[in-house]
């Protein structure tokens, strides 16, 4: 039983990942949130229970909204079955499709999530309405498990945000470098930009405060403040 807890608790890694994770990763995660359901007796038996005598294809006609259909759709439109055991046989049949080649996942998500013609945030919306609710149908399903996996969901979240925080301090930098500053500020922005960087990729939060407290200062005493300082201080808040 507690192989099998962590096992479950893989799929519900794999889930958090695709929800929060970059587009270009979107293929390995979905093979890996795939083998979580393979490995796992309780999550085969689920998923052998809702695909059983599911109408794929129908549900396909359904669901899948074809540009022009109706005259209605300008482009194609994604919708879930109102059944939560449909639902996750829906979308275990998409990542199935999108797995093995027959749906090429690219064309999906520009055509049923089109979002600024952009794959980033076309991935962005399929993550939040398909992944999200099937992860949290299977959730409300193995309400324990689900729990036991916290600590390790919660490790990787963490992760994200420091590569999210280390990615705008980057950018901070250039920025800064860019702007008409005297020699000293100059000297001073990169040396405490330098040490928040070296702060986040150690993880030491102590210091990431005590150095946000001293920038915060400079930006406010050369009147510097822009966007990407402000989303600085943000992420930094949710760690």
């Amino acid at each position: 039983m507690e192989e099998n807890n962590g096992k479950m608790q893989r799929f519900f890694t794999a889930c958090d990942e695709l929800i929060t994770g970059k587009f270009i990763l979107a293929d390995t995660k979905i093979g890996e949130l795939l083998r979580a359901i393979a490995t796992c007796d309780e999550l085969k038996g689920l998923f052998a229970a809702v695909t059983q005598g599911f109408d794929y294809p129908a549900a396909k006609q359904a669901y899948l909204k074809q540009p022009g259909q109706g005259g209605r759709y300008t482009r194609g439109e994604a919708y879930l079955p109102a059944e939560r055991s449909d639902v996750l046989a829906f979308v275990f049949c998409l990542l199935v499709e999108f797995d093995n080649g027959t749906m090429k996942f690219n064309d999906f998500l520009l055509r049923y999530f089109y979002e600024d013609g952009s794959y980033t945030a076309s991935y962005a919306l399929f993550a939040d309405r398909m992944i999200r609710p099937f992860r949290d149908i299977v959730r409300d399903c193995y309400p324990a498990a689900e729990r036991q996996g916290l600590p390790e969901r919660k490790r990787k979240q963490e992760e994200n945000r420091l590569e999210k925080l280390a990615e705008k301090i980057a950018l901070e930098r250039t920025r800064i470098a860019s702007l008409p500053l005297g020699k000293e500020d100059a000297i001073a922005a990169e040396m405490m930009l330098n040490e928040l960087y070296a702060a986040v990729g150690r993880g030491d939060y102590e210091e990431l405060k005590a150095l946000l407290c001293g920038y915060l200062y400079f930006l406010q005493v050369t009147d510097s403040s822009a966007e990407n300082s402000n989303e600085i201080f943000r992420l930094a808040g949710e760690l």
